[in-house]
């Protein structure tokens, strides 16, 4: 299995390889690079070369002993000039976008496409925290991880995906490794300086980052396009990959 050796971690990753436009795919807290299942096969299928990692502490992914805190973003730039990207697509979700968000108004000249998905983005502003907080009160955080995390249209109609997904999150041992940090103090003000193309997609029914929590960030980024999934949760890539992969391939085929 190929691994990068970065300072503090040893990553685990896997490259789809071929001449096709790179896209880079960050996981949530909630998986591991396993849970793209969905999206890299159809991505593939598509002409894309698909890159996917474990975050340090998840899966393969192993932290060294008393490893200074990190940076997502300065893990997905090592693994870009590891693999000799010039520019690439991201896309990031959930977790994962915390530090996509910071990649991208870090490195901007590097991407060709954005895509942040379900995700509260890392901000830090009060108003945007305060915002946040009230959607999230401690009783949300208390539910079990599939009641916030995947959508109750989706736990009614797939008994077996919600077990998989359940499967992968356990697996990946996410719950209990160290939260990277982000390298900027990230602000509102800031996505105005983004100028990447940006695609921001959550499901209608996403607890954790809901439609008009991710509008306030959407509404920053200069020609920003959003879009929602029906009847989806948090995991709307999970829940609706066929939806999820339509809007993305639509948006990445126009940019």
């Amino acid at each position: 299995m190929p691994y990068l050796q970065v300072p503090g971690a040893s990553l685990w990753y896997q490259d789809t390889g071929g001449s096709g436009v790179p896209v880079l795919l960050v996981h949530a807290a909630a998986g591991s690079s396993e849970s793209w299942a969905y999206q890299v096969k159809v991505f593939t299928a598509a002409g894309y070369r698909c890159i996917t990692f474990d975050l340090r502490g998840w899966r393969n992914s192993a932290v060294e002993p008393g490893a200074a805190p990190s940076h997502m973003s300065d893990d997905i730039e090592a693994l870009r000039a590891h693999l000799g990207l010039e520019r690439f697509v991201l896309i990031a979700n959930a977790y994962g976008g915390f530090g996509g968000v910071d990649y991208a108004l870090r490195f901007q000249g590097r991407l060709k496409a954005f895509v942040l998905s379900s995700s509260q983005g890392g901000l830090q502003d009060s108003d945007y925290v305060n915002v946040r907080n009230r959607t999230q009160p401690p009783a949300l955080r208390a539910m079990p991880i599939e009641l916030r995390e995947l959508g109750p249209t989706y736990r009614a109609e797939q008994a077996w995906g919600t077990d998989e997904w359940l499967r992968l999150v356990h697996e990946a041992g996410g719950e209990t490794a160290p939260r990277q940090t982000t390298k900027l103090r990230i602000t509102l003000r800031m996505l105005e300086t983004l100028t990447v193309p940006t695609l921001m997609v959550t499901g209608d029914a996403d607890l954790l980052s809901p439609p008009g929590l991710m509008r306030l960030m959407a509404a920053r980024v200069p020609g920003c396009t959003f879009a929602t999934i029906p009847e989806a949760g948090h995991s709307a890539y999970w829940e609706r990959p066929d939806t999820w992969n339509r809007i993305v391939l639509d948006y990445l085929g126009a940019h």
